[in-house]
């Protein structure tokens, strides 16, 4: 019997224990993030070009007859002004043919009053006088003709400008035709770049095809030039090959740090009207495609895959998959699990773009 109630009192002892205790159900925690919507506003994108730097006026200069290289007056590298010598070719045999017909030219002048004279006697015929003018006419032509070529031994720059590589030393035989050297106005300079159709298109919609819009350079260097150019003009049909019009924009040059050749990047701010913006930092790559986390009515998180049509500084342009309605999460894409209920703190977009410094106050 002491084993029975033993026993008894000893099953009343641990059912007080445990009965007396409540159940614990564990409940999952609803973590708090931070949601945000896409802000359809007015922007800029900066399209990069690649250009090619082309003087605002770069000719060769060439030998127009032939003979020695008697002097060069400039070197590589010079400025010059227009008007200034810059080569002399050998003139000894052009100036006594321009001697000789000037002589020559003298000499039927001569004739031509004589024969007048005589012609105002009626000692010889007016077809005598006639003939000896066209003799004087002929003669002064050719004298002008040596005179001519006398005037290209002596070889002047044609505008103010930058010499660049002499070709051939004093003394050098030099041909009809040959280069010298070139000459390049670097007081503006020519960009040139292509577009695509579409971009094309685009432009000449959302500008109105303006040239006013202002136009950076970016050099080789990635330094950004300090002044602004603008868009002079585009050409008049496109490349069939490429799909491609080039455009020309104008850049001041007043320090002469831009050369003809160089190359760079024409950067130009093309508005976007009513463009549906997110930050970068909400949404996340996978197998080269962009996502980003939505919230639905349901609190719950779930992904989508997004078209980005634009990128700009910390912001996405979207193309498709979103609206300015959808919530989007904006903080802790990289803990949160597909279908995660979430307790969302929204945050106005205009209020996220002014912490990122994108929109203005």
């Amino acid at each position: 019997m002491n084993k029975i109630t033993l026993l008894i009192s000893f099953c009343m002892i641990a059912y007080g224990v445990t009965g007396c205790k409540p159940d614990r159900k564990e409940k999952a925690v609803i973590e708090s993030f931070s949601v945000t919507s896409p802000l359809k506003t007015d922007t800029t994108y900066i399209k990069e070009y690649v250009s090619q730097l082309q003087s605002l006026r770069n000719v060769e200069i060439r030998a127009q007859e032939k003979g020695y290289l008697e002097k060069s007056y400039v070197d590589e590298g010079q400025y010059v002004k227009a008007g200034q010598l810059l080569f002399r070719i050998m003139p000894r045999i052009y100036e006594a043919e321009y001697q000789k017909t000037k002589a020559e030219a003298h000499s039927a002048e001569l004739e031509m009053q004589n024969t007048k004279l005589l012609a105002d006697k009626e000692i010889v015929s007016q077809n005598e006088l006639a003939l000896s003018k066209a003799k004087y006419d002929v003669a002064k032509a050719e004298m002008t003709l040596a005179g001519t070529h006398l005037s290209f031994t002596d070889i002047r720059a044609p505008f103010s400008g930058v010499i660049d590589r002499i070709r051939f030393k004093q003394g050098s035989l030099i041909d009809e035709g040959t280069l010298l050297t070139t000459l390049s106005d670097n007081s503006d300079i020519y960009a040139y770049f292509n577009v695509s159709e579409s971009e094309y298109l685009n432009f000449k919609t959302d500008t109105s095809g303006s040239t006013k819009i202002p136009l950076a350079l970016t050099l080789a260097n990635a330094d950004r030039y300090k002044y602004p150019g603008r868009i002079e003009t585009i050409e008049g049909e496109f490349d069939n090959t490429t799909g491609n019009i080039a455009f020309r924009a104008k850049f001041p040059n007043p320090d002469g740090l831009l050369k003809h050749g160089e190359t760079g990047k024409v950067l130009m701010q093309i508005p976007l009207k009513n463009a549906l913006v997110i930050p970068q930092k909400a949404t996340y790559e996978l197998q080269d495609k962009i996502y980003v986390y939505v919230v639905d009515k349901d609190h719950k998180a779930r992904s989508r895959n997004i078209t980005v049509k634009y990128e700009l500084p910390n912001l996405y342009v979207i193309d498709s998959g979103l609206s300015e309605n959808d919530h989007i999460l904006l903080e802790g894409l990289q803990t949160i699990k597909e279908d995660q209920k979430i307790k969302p703190v929204y945050t106005d977009p205009r209020e996220v773009g002014r912490k990122l410094q994108l929109l203005n106050p």
